[in-house]
């Protein structure tokens, strides 16, 4: 019976290292077909404009399914969201961007998780141990402060797959938290084209323009303000009554 009990751990630790030997051959390949096969040719903006418009009514849907699987394949987001704003416009673009971002980060999420975990959490000690149950109690503000300081977007989803952090936090931290870089962008590149088009260059010096702009430099204070807020909360808990 000792003989079984002890043989079930090491099992177990030798599935999660399959696990993440294939979660790292994942990411090899899909870099290295991302980046130095014929494939890529096929994922320039033009060849994906040219993809989207022969989908006709089907083009929103097929965008967001190209986006996620971008996502997960290392593909360039300020490629496929400029690639949005620019074919879907201001609006439209940031809502198919939106839903295209966060199918491919859940996605990502969930390959970290369901390869990456078990053998991150048999190398954690004890003190990574703590962090990692620290983000675990604090998944939502964690994955929402990244998201506003522009953390890169890949890797994350991948790393807080395996993490502890549970997936509801992720969701709704990951969605919060890119809403006002994807309105910011996709709104700057959907005008611009309106402007292209229309000839109109007096629109560049526009209300729709600066408002934009300057919500994305407003963004990178956002984490500040989090921060202080945060101080203050912790400074007036400790603090005798």
């Amino acid at each position: 019976m000792d003989e079984l009990n002890n043989g079930a751990p090491a099992r177990s630790k030798k599935r999660g290292v399959l696990k993440a030997l294939v979660f790292v051959a994942f990411i090899i390949v899909a870099i290295y077909v991302m980046r130095f096969t014929p494939v890529k040719d096929f994922l320039t903006a033009d060849a994906l404009g040219r993809f989207l418009d022969s989908a006709g009514i089907w083009a929103p849907i097929a965008y967001m399914v190209v986006y996620a699987v971008g996502v997960c394949l290392f593909l360039p987001g300020t490629l496929l969201t400029g690639l949005g704003a620019a074919l879907f416009g201001a609006y439209w673009g940031f809502i198919y961007v939106w839903i295209g971002a966060m199918l491919g980060a859940s996605a990502a999420f969930w390959i970290g998780r369901t390869l990456g975990r078990d053998f991150a959490a048999s190398l954690v000690g004890d003190k990574l141990k703590k962090y990692d149950d620290a983000i675990g109690r604090n998944g939502f503000a964690t994955v929402l402060y990244l998201r506003l300081i522009y953390f890169p977007f890949t890797p994350m989803n991948f790393g807080m797959g395996i993490t502890k952090v549970r997936f509801r936090d992720y969701f709704f931290g990951t969605g919060l938290g890119i809403i006002v870089g994807t309105f910011v962008f996709t709104f700057f590149i959907g005008t611009v084209k309106e402007v292209w088009f229309s000839g109109n260059w007096g629109e560049l010096v526009s209300f729709k323009v600066f408002f934009s702009i300057s919500l994305f430099v407003f963004s990178f204070f956002i984490p500040k303000i989090i921060k202080k807020i945060r101080g203050e909360e912790a400074r007036g808990k400790g603090s005798p009554s």
